[in-house]
This record gives structure tokens, sequence and C-alpha cells, in this order.
């Protein structure tokens, strides 16, 4: 099959992660994999690039570059003429079915990633564009959802259910392994002991994350131990980060809070922690909670998206937006470190989760839309 995944961008994210991971496993079996992106400079290019697949910037100028950005879309594709156009989030989403017309022959997938949305914390044109999703929708061919959760939330909102399937999230179990050498050399740069706990939050600085909990938790376990590290790995706009550290200093965080920003090691930062900590208040699949269960790091989540299913047992769930819970599951599980032990964790992930189950189901899943779309 000739593939075009379109996407925003190629910065450090969970969804841009997936992508890189499912691009090149479709690129390894044979298929001719292109990523087009909006804009430049993506980090994750390079990832890309390493795995032999192919990406094309369409060098947009700006939210207001509309109609040459359209007009360099549409040529593009027209050229390349690919089987199969696979939107990845919800703005390149819409430009597939706003595309479609002029490119009938093309199967266009939607890549839909989150559940239950609270479109308040965002402008009037992230909820103008969920609006048209809503009604766009019955014009795609397929629609991957990666969670159970997100399949509901989305059929609740008038997405068609007899196009949507869920393929969850891969989680590269060959890469987010164990190490005790990555551990100690990240701690060293934090300058946080072997001896101390650290707690850490690892997504964009952005509100659904719920950093502003995240924080409110940290400072009453603070108040309660004196071994207590914490650390935010990730970045977003600046108003919103100026925000988040205010608060942090407000709360007299500062002498036990790292923020981290993006960065390209995440192996590295799940094997440096003692909890990880999802504090959403809206999650499709949760990459995070799985990427830090491979390398035998329990987590404590919020009861949203698939959370609760990925840790099972083995980690400790509570409601959202709720800091007095966040902190007493931390207390519970730096008091209960060997409930579920390590290799369970990584063994649940390898079994349930796997890339390979990724890139399995959602080969067959573009499969079957060519072969129907032929007949």
């Amino acid at each position: 099959m000739k593939i075009v995944i379109l996407v925003r961008s190629l910065h450090y994210g969970g969804a841009e992660r997936q992508l890189v991971a499912l691009a090149g496993g479709l690129r390894k079996r044979g298929h001719s994999v292109i990523v087009a992106t909006f804009y430049p400079d993506g980090p994750l290019q390079t990832d890309l690039e390493h795995a032999g697949v192919s990406v094309h910037i369409f060098e947009k100028k700006g939210r207001w570059d509309v109609f040459g950005f359209l007009i360099r879309v549409f040529r593009y594709l027209r050229n390349e003429a690919p089987e199969i156009l696979h939107g990845y989030l919800v703005v390149p989403n819409l430009l597939t079915v706003i595309l479609k017309p002029l490119l009938p022959k093309i199967k266009v997938v939607w890549g839909v990633r989150a559940s239950d949305m609270d479109l308040n914390q965002y402008d009037w044109l992230a909820r103008l564009t969920f609006n048209l999703s809503r009604l766009l929708s019955r014009f795609t061919d397929l629609i991957i959802v990666n969670s159970v959760c997100g399949r509901i939330y989305h059929e609740k909102q008038g997405y068609p259910i007899e196009k949507m399937t869920v393929i969850p999230n891969g989680i590269d179990t060959e890469r987010f392994v164990p190490s005790g050498e990555n551990r100690k050399r990240l701690r060293d740069e934090w300058k946080v002991g072997e001896d101390e706990k650290l707690i850490g939050l690892v997504g964009r600085l952005d509100p659904m994350k719920d950093h502003p909990t995240f924080l409110k938790a940290a400072a009453i376990l603070m108040g309660e131990r004196a071994d207590v590290y914490f650390v935010c790995v990730g970045d977003g706009s600046k108003d919103y980060c100026e925000m988040l550290h205010q608060m942090s200093v407000d709360l007299g965080l500062a002498e036990r809070l790292v923020w981290a920003g993006a960065r390209a090691d995440m192996q590295a930062v799940y094997n440096a922690l003692d909890i990880a900590t999802s504090a959403s208040i809206t999650e499709g699949f949760p990459n995070v909670v799985g990427e830090a269960m491979s390398c035998g790091v329990p987590c404590v989540v919020t009861d949203v998206g698939d959370s609760a299913v990925i840790v099972g047992r083995m980690g400790f769930v509570v409601p959202p937006r709720d800091s007095r819970s966040l902190a007493e599951a931390w207390k519970q599980c730096l008091l209960d470190e060997l409930r579920a032990p390590r290799m369970q964790m990584r063994e649940r992930i390898i079994c349930q989760y796997s890339l390979q189950s990724l890139i399995d189901n959602t080969e067959e899943a573009l499969n079957r839309l060519k072969i129907n779309g032929s007949n």
C-alpha cells in the first residue's frame, strides 16, 4: 500500500511518537509510507528518516495561511496518489475530508486519540474544529480510535459507530526497559539522591494534563515527607508555562521540583522515577502509563480514558481533579512498593499493548479497507 499520514507537526508528544512507531513499522512491512507535516523543524523527523520513512513538509506559515496551504496539500496528494490518506488528530483529520471530493480514489482514515474533551479549556477555534469533526466524520472511510472510552465518547458525539474501530496504542518494549544506569545518570542531573523518592508527570503542559492538581498534591505530600522530589517533563505555551511555574513557587515547591522541559531520552526519564503519574482530566490511551510500566515503574493515574484498564491491579487509580486523593495514593504507593513486582508490570505491557499489535492491527484494518474499496 501507498500511505500518506498527515499530521500537524513532528514535535515531541505522545500521539506524534505513536505516529513515528506506526509509520516505521508499516515501512518495515514493505508499505510505502510518507509522513506529511504542516510545519517544519520537528525533532521527530530525524527518527522517521532513520526508519526509512519519507517526510514531506508543507511549510505552513501560521494559523491564517489557509488557501495557499490547501492548494499545496491538494497538489501534493494529487501527484503522489496514495491509496490511503491517514489523518492524525483533529485538524489533519478535517483536512482529509475537505480534500476528499477532489481526490475520490483515496481512502480517508482518521486517527482519533481523545475522549471526554472539556472544550471550555480551549479557544473558539478548537471548539469550532471539534464541532466540524462531529459533522464531517460520516464522510470518512475508517476511524481508528486508540481507546475503548474514546469510541464510546465519540459515538455519543455523533461519530458513525459502523466506521469506528479500536486499536490501542503500542508500546515499544524493546526501547522502554528497566535501566539502573539511566536511572542514576538522570537523577544525578536532577540532583536527586538514590535514597530520595522522585515522582513525575510526563506530558505536555496543557490544561487537559491538569498540572495544577499535580502541584497541589505535591505540596500536600511535601508537607508530610522530607524525602520526596517532583519533576514535570514536557513543554507548552509560554503563558501557561509561566502560570504553572508561578503556581509552583506560590506552593513552596521551588526547591523540590524540576521543570525538565521536553526531552528525547524518555527511557531514562521513566527509569529515574519512583512513581509515574497521570493527573489528566481527560485521556484516550495515555502512552506515558504504558511506557513507564514497561520500564517497571509503578503508576498512579486518574480514572479517565483507558488509564485504569492499562494499570489494572498493578497501579493506583484516583478521581480526577482531586489533589488530596492523589497525594494519598502516592503515599500508599511509596509504602507498598512491592505490591506488584516491577517485572510483572513490564510483562503486562508486553502481553497486552505491544508495538507489534499496533502495527498488525493497523495493517489489517487498512488492508481490509483497500480490499473492500476495490470491490
